[in-house]
């Protein structure tokens, strides 16, 4: 008799998850990847990976997330909500929690247990989700783990919003400019996360009793559960701790497989090639900005006309002006004669962090070496802390 499986697949907005369950619930396979957008690869490959073990058994299989609806439609299986999903796995192997949140990398969730189960879950919003934190820790110029690491050393933790990543990105940038500490910047980011959760899904309803964390988010950076703990003023055995946290939407839905219909593993396969290829109706697109290559040339000339010229700076006798403009996110430095002539300019990023000057000074000594002096400096930037004198 053939080995039955019970497969979950949790398809999310960044990464995808895989839970093989055998019949007495155990994990015989899991699977945890980022898609970087491209769902088709990513889940064609995935199950390329597992096709030796379910090739050879009689599959029951369930998919959730906020991508995999049609997915579950291509290959003719059941679809299962994410919460309840993840509501059936708690159930099943923290039977004793009371709270559980959980965060993906575009929702949140809070699943309150007693008499009742009460399930909430973000809407159209991602802030303060996965993505949250990666377009932070993009701002900082490293990633999520990176981001964890500096927050390890903080000492200060600023207010940050956290309902949207542009909101956001107006509290960071300013304290980047006036020089605070990445590490500071890092466990902020954390605390705004936790922030978002507690007010804008448990709403005033207090967090008590036994908490789990689930979710990657949760499962990869130990610094936003700490912040958890602290804020919520949890005791040492009120945090739960469970194993494969990540993975407990995609086990919820394995778990839930039980109820669908036995399913013939090559028969999965065919369906494969189907998976997220709707059709696209493109007689609304818009017009191309040039129809030709001829058309596109001439507008490159006509702008290249109207190109500041260049003069060599060794050949310039005339006293020299030199303006800094120290941005957000770059820096630009132009040079100009008595005339009005451009004779040195620089653009480019400063990397996230605004005050090191480091790169204005070197550009500077790289202008001094060939021009003896310069007559006056004017500097804008977008944080007062940035003085450069030099006469």
């Amino acid at each position: 008799m053939n080995r039955r499986l019970n497969v979950g697949l949790d398809v999310g907005s960044t990464t995808v998850k895989m839970i093989v369950l055998d019949e007495e619930d155990i994990i015989v396979f899991k699977d945890y990847r980022r898609h970087f957008s491209d769902i088709k690869k990513t889940v064609t490959e995935l199950f390329e990976d597992v096709h030796e073990l379910l090739s050879s058994a009689t599959l029951k299989f369930m998919v959730t997330g906020s991508a995999g609806l049609s997915l579950a439609e291509s290959l003719g299986v059941k679809f299962i909500q994410e919460v309840v999903a993840c509501t059936k796995a708690i159930k099943k192997y923290a039977l004793d929690t009371d709270v559980a949140i959980e965060l993906g990398g575009e929702d949140a969730k809070i699943m309150y247990f007693g008499t009742t189960v009460e399930q909430r879950m973000n809407g159209t919003c991602a802030g303060g989700t996965g993505s949250f934190i990666d377009q932070m820790s993009s701002l900082l110029r490293t990633d999520a783990l990176g981001l964890n690491n500096l927050a390890q050393n903080h000492k200060e933790i600023y207010p940050i919003a956290s309902r949207c990543g542009v909101f956001a990105k107006t509290d960071v940038q300013p304290l980047l400019n006036e020089g605070a500490s990445k590490e500071d910047i890092a466990a902020s980011v954390l605390q705004a996360v936790v922030n978002q959760t507690i007010s804008g899904l448990a709403c005033g309803k207090p967090i008590r009793g036994k908490v789990a964390f689930l979710g990657g988010p949760l499962s990869f950076l130990p610094e936003l559960k700490k912040r958890f703990e602290i804020t919520l003023n949890l005791g040492v055995n009120e945090s739960v701790t469970l194993d494969h946290t990540q993975y407990f939407v995609a086990l919820g839905a394995a778990l839930s497989s039980k109820t669908s219909e036995d399913m013939d593993p090559h028969c999965l396969y065919d369906r494969m090639p189907s998976i997220y290829c709707e059709s696209r109706d493109t007689s609304d697109l818009s017009e191309p900005l040039f129809k030709s290559e001829e058309a596109y040339a001439e507008f490159v000339a006509r702008h290249e006309k109207h190109k500041v010229k260049r003069f060599p700076i060794e050949d310039v006798s005339d006293p020299t002006y030199l303006g800094i403009d120290a941005g957000s996110t770059t820096t630009k430095i132009a040079l100009i004669d008595d005339q009005k002539r451009l004779i040195f300019s620089h653009y480019g990023s400063n990397e996230g962090d605004p005050l090191r000057i480091g790169v204005t000074k070197m550009l500077l000594s790289e202008i001094l070496e060939k021009k003896d002096e310069i007559h006056k400096i004017v500097q804008k930037n977008k944080g007062n802390q940035v003085k450069v004198e030099m006469r």
